[in-house]
C-alpha cells in the first residue's frame, strides 16, 4: 500500500481532499462535495482536517524521504 501524500498540483487549500481521491481512486471534486455535505453532520470535520494536513506529508517531501 503506498503513502497518501498531498499532490502538488490540484490541490486548493491544503491537498487532503485531493491527497484522499488519489489514493481512493475518485476525483478530488468529489472528495471536495463529500466533505462540504459531512459538514452538515454534528462532528469535528475541520478538525479533522486540519489534523490530516499536517498528518500527510507534501509530495515533495515524501519522494525526498522515500528509498
Amino acid at each position: 500500500m503506498s503513502a497518501i501524500a498531498r499532490p502538488t498540483n490540484g490541490r486548493m487549500i491544503g491537498g487532503v481532499c485531493a491527497a484522499l481521491a488519489q489514493r481512493f481512486g475518485t476525483s478530488a471534486t468529489t472528495m471536495r462535495v463529500i466533505f462540504v455535505l459531512s459538514c452538515l453532520l454534528p462532528g469535528p470535520q475541520f478538525l479533522l482536517y486540519i489534523v490530516l494536513w499536517f498528518l500527510f506529508p507534501s509530495e515533495n517531501k515524501a519522494r525526498a524521504t522515500s528509498w
